[in-house]
């Protein structure tokens, strides 16, 4: 749906407006809340944020152009969607001649409300200021006093906030742009006038303002809300957060006060924080958004403390290497649909297995090597998982090549061993030792890391108790493997301690289906919780 902004009246005085800055260009995504612009006005330059969602599809006013309130500034809409009729009929766009976003009222509610906000003629006393309802949105037609935070009598000062008021899209602050007293409120708290009635009157302290008021009529545009729908209006300000709080706020720095924009305001209500822990990003150190979002409290004894600091990247530039590993890992996550199978191998056979082997002289092999060895032994006997697919067919290959992934400072190499079903555990482990070393070196050669036909991953030895790995392609299926863990199992129907350790099984369901990677398993658990049968 294309949506087509104009040129807002951000202050009850402005008649034209001049884009400082855009924040956007044609083709970006726009999402609710984000600030497109920054826009000055005759008082003060304002950031004025996006109601819609949607791509950037044109600008109507460049940096720097001063154009009327109402003439067409942007348009956001879907991607494809042609505006070129929009753009065409904007091209000497007028105030009267701006396209609307809302229907239209009719002539005759028209004349009548235009009436009724009409000022006759009369002398305003000097230092006076007459404050009307702003219309703060594009298509704003009336609005809603939700809170005064100043009372009649009050001193007011440039940029203090006197109301908070409600629009068509959210409930945003109004700030004063003028200094003196509070001499008279227009529009009280839960009634809805139209934009242009008299909000209210600042001036010297004392000034009797009672003919202007006579004078200024609100009487067709106010409408006090009912007492029970006042309530929900208030309430619903205060916890709506479907919508931005924030369009507007003056970029002062003067004065002491904490400049913030509504919507971080409310967000950080919400959250309970403390303002004055909060460092602000935006211009002149304006807390915005995203400082309301990204704040952590560090917390010493019963005080709270806002830590400080410079925010910073290390831009590594991208190896070949790692280019080559995220491609291929993207490239097989979502190629081939994963599917994953565990289970819980009792390791105490093993254990006591790999120390009576490494009692002999020079010998001296690993969990990884049994493990490597009763993969290779448990794909002869299911090799439906020693397999790969290509579009027209499933291959299933004859020979077993285990990749032994192995990590090294740029990334995760795959070295193989080559017919590994046929090696013993000694010859396994040197040939592991031999090809890691070269792989943490940058010695392999391609043909060390070409051929695979299944894949083991063990993270065991780091402590990781059960983790799931992607396969690497071409081969279906990747086996991860977890670290042995000392804990209460059941034998013989009596608790007693041993020692376990977590296998993950992830398949290509192209090729492996669930009954086919659960045998495989099931045989590999038989293989490593007697490993004396490896021998035979």
């Amino acid at each position: 749906m294309v949506e087509v902004i104009n040129m807002p009246r951000l202050s009850d005085t402005m008649e034209e407006g001049t884009v400082a800055k855009w924040n956007f260009k044609v083709g970006d995504k726009i999402s609710e809340g984000d600030i497109l612009a920054e826009i000055e006005t005759d008082k003060a330059t304002m950031e004025f944020e996006s109601f819609y969602e949607g791509t950037l599809l044109h600008i109507g006013v460049q940096e720097g152009e001063t154009v009327p309130v109402d003439v067409l500034l942007a348009i956001i809409g879907d991607k494809k969607e042609d505006i070129s009729e929009l753009i065409k009929g904007n091209e000497t766009v007028s105030k009267e001649e701006t396209i609307p976003v809302t229907e239209p009222q009719s002539t005759t509610e028209t004349s009548s409300e235009n009436e009724a906000v009409t000022k006759t003629e009369t002398n305003i006393p000097e230092g006076v200021e007459v404050i009307t309802m702003p219309r703060l949105s594009d298509t704003m037609e009336e609005g809603t006093v939700a809170t005064w935070n100043k009372k009649i009598g009050d001193k007011v000062e440039e940029g203090d906030i006197l109301a908070e008021i409600e629009t068509d899209k959210a409930t945003m602050e109004f700030e004063s742009f003028y200094v003196g007293e509070l001499l008279a409120i227009g529009v009280q708290e839960g009634e809805t006038a139209l934009v242009d009635s008299l909000l209210a009157i600042i001036g010297p302290k004392g000034t009797d303002v009672s003919d202007l008021m006579k004078n200024f009529s609100n009487t067709a545009s106010v409408k006090e809300a009912p007492k029970k729908a006042e309530t929900v209006v208030v309430k619903e300000a205060k916890t709506d957060t479907t919508k931005p709080v924030s369009t507007l706020q003056t970029k002062t720095t003067e004065g002491g006060r904490i400049f913030i924009s509504p919507l971080a305001k409310k967000l950080a209500e919400e959250k309970g924080i403390n303002l004055s822990q909060v460092s602000g990003s935006g211009e002149n150190g304006r807390i915005i958004k995203r400082d309301i979002e990204n704040f952590q409290p560090v917390t010493s004894g019963t005080q709270t403390y806002a830590p400080a600091g410079e925010e910073s990247f290390e831009e590594v530039k991208n190896s070949q290497m790692r280019k080559v590993i995220a491609k291929r890992l993207g490239e097989s996550k979502f190629m081939a649909p994963h599917y994953y199978l565990t289970i819980e191998v009792d390791m105490d056979n093993a254990i006591a297995s790999r120390a009576a082997i490494n009692s002999a002289p020079d010998v001296k092999i690993s969990f990884n090597d049994m493990i490597v060895k009763a993969s290779a032994m448990a794909l002869r006997k299911h090799p439906k998982v020693n397999s790969h697919w290509t579009d027209t067919s499933t291959l299933i290959a004859k020979h077993i090549h285990i990749g032994v992934a192995v990590a090294v400072d740029e990334g995760l190499l795959v070295p193989v061993l080559k017919f590994a079903d046929q090696m013993t555990f000694s010859q396994i482990g040197a040939n592991v030792r031999e090809l890691a070393g070269k792989a943490r070196n940058k010695k392999l050669t391609p043909q060390e890391m070409e051929g695979s036909t299944f894949t083991v991953s063990n993270l065991g030895m780091m402590g990781i108790k059960e983790f799931t790995s992607i396969i690497n392609q071409p081969n279906s299926a990747i086996l991860s493997v977890g670290a042995i863990i000392e804990k209460p199992v059941v034998k013989n129907g009596q608790i007693a301690v041993g020692n376990t350790m977590t296998v993950t099984l992830a398949c290509d369901h192209r090729t492996v289906d669930g009954a086919t990677g659960a045998a495989f398993l099931q045989t590999l658990r038989k293989y490593i919780e007697s490993p004396v049968t490896m021998f035979v």
